[in-house]
This record gives structure tokens, C-alpha cells and sequence, in this order.
């Protein structure tokens, strides 16, 4: 369910969704210089993450539905925490933590857009682990 061959393992560690072992994008999605730019190719099974151009445009989309649970998730951790909030100390939360989140929330949403197209392929995930790929 959550090891390689997985979707969650693509999206949860920034990886390939094909081979499950290169590396998504650049750098950290906190590496403001390189703000969350998806590789060309993945370094590992050689596959182009760019079906097109503005290929991740799409996962705008996907960024805002995972914006909104990070939304939700924060409210009712202040329903479970008993916080007594007013509702601009609620928002002021909820909005710095997106805030703080953002990078994060971008990588997710295109390596989650990605998935949708991707498949992952364990013949190729066999290749790469024993290096017959470069």
C-alpha cells in the first residue's frame, strides 16, 4: 500500500512516478532559487515529465484542493486541541500555515498531477535498481 509501486510513495517522497527512484524536481521545494522546477527527464528511467508544454498548468487545480485540506486540517486540529480561537485568530492561523506550507503544497500538486499520466512500471523499476539504465 505505501512502499514502492505505490502512488502515495511517488507523491509523499517527490519521485519518479515511473521508476519510483529519481528525483522529481531540482532541489527542495524550499530552495526558493529553484522554486519547485520539475526536472526535464528523470535521471534514473530517462522519462520526460513534460507531456507538453504547460503540462503542469493542470495542477493548479490540484494545488488548491490540497490547499483546502490543509485548511481543514488545521481547523479541526483546533477543534481537537480545544483551542478557543476567534475567527481571525482561526484565519490568521490557517493562513499563515498555508503560507509556510506553499512550497510543499506546489510539489505535491504537480508530482500529484503527474501521477494522473504516469504509471508505474516495475520492469523499469527492476532496470534502474540493478543500473542496467543510466
Amino acid at each position: 500500500m505505501f512502499g514502492k509501486g505505490s502512488k502515495l510513495y511517488s507523491i509523499l517522497f517527490i519521485k519518479c512516478p515511473r521508476c519510483h527512484e529519481g528525483a522529481f524536481l531540482e532541489a527542495n521545494p524550499y530552495k526558493l532559487s529553484n522554486f519547485n522546477k520539475v526536472k526535464e527527464r528523470c535521471p534514473k528511467c530517462g522519462l520526460k515529465y513534460s507531456i507538453e508544454p504547460s503540462f503542469y498548468t493542470g495542477s493548479m487545480y490540484v494545488s488548491y484542493a490540497v490547499g483546502v485540506a490543509v485548511a481543514v486540517a488545521v481547523y479541526v486540529l483546533t477543534l481537537i486541541f480545544r483551542l478557543d480561537l476567534s475567527i481571525a485568530e482561526l484565519f490568521g492561523s490557517i493562513v499563515i500555515t498555508l503560507v509556510l506550507t506553499m512550497p510543499w503544497i506546489a510539489a505535491v500538486s504537480k508530482i500529484i498531477w503527474a501521477n494522473f499520466f504516469f504509471k508505474y512500471d516495475k520492469k523499469i523499476a527492476e532496470k534502474v535498481k540493478s543500473e542496467k539504465i543510466t
